[in-house]
């Protein structure tokens, strides 16, 4: 960490290119989407969690509801 906030601290501090500037953006805008990435797949596993075990608590009532006589 201290690493990287290093190397922000000179890239702001020196005069770079245009082309060194994109390189630079590009590269962040690569590291955001991974992390947006990584959080849909989450949201996923999570979505995908949830129904099965909506669909395992609602077997479990069907199977141990008590019969009403009639």
């Amino acid at each position: 960490m201290i690493r990287y906030l290093w190397t922000e601290l000179k890239l702001m501090l020196k005069t770079v290119t245009p082309v060194q500037a994109v390189k630079h953006e590009l590269l962040h805008a690569e590291h955001d989407l991974l992390q947006a990435e990584t959080g849909v797949e989450y949201a996923q596993a999570l979505v995908t969690y949830n129904k099965q075990r909506v669909k395992r608590l609602k077997a479990y009532l069907v199977i141990d509801e008590p019969k009403e006589p009639t």
